[in-house]
């Protein structure tokens, strides 16, 4: 009986360090994924930079300013209703 519960606790303990352990290879990767993520951003605000002098140095007009000129939307036109002749016996309810 001893036996079986030092295996059991033995099974627990390298159960529990290979969980740790992959914990921290998740944690790693996150991290390493974060870091590449703010130097992509830092990468792109450069590349913004550097678009937006260009075009200032050729003249080009100002770049899109992230506001939506909303444009009026078209309102569809009713559809006319067709005089329908009535036959004999149907009521004219107008």
């Amino acid at each position: 009986m001893k036996a079986k519960k030092r295996q059991d606790k033995e099974s627990h303990v390298v159960c529990h360090q290979k969980f740790q352990a992959r914990i921290q290879e998740a944690e790693e990767s996150m991290q390493a994924q974060h870091l590449i993520f703010e130097a992509l951003v830092e990468e792109k605000d450069s590349l913004l930079q550097t678009i937006q002098g260009l075009q200032e140095a050729n003249g080009a007009p100002a770049p899109f300013d992230d506001e939506w000129e909303e444009e009026p939307e078209e309102q569809p036109e009713e559809e006319e209703i067709e005089d329908i002749p009535l036959g004999k016996g149907e009521i004219d309810d107008e």
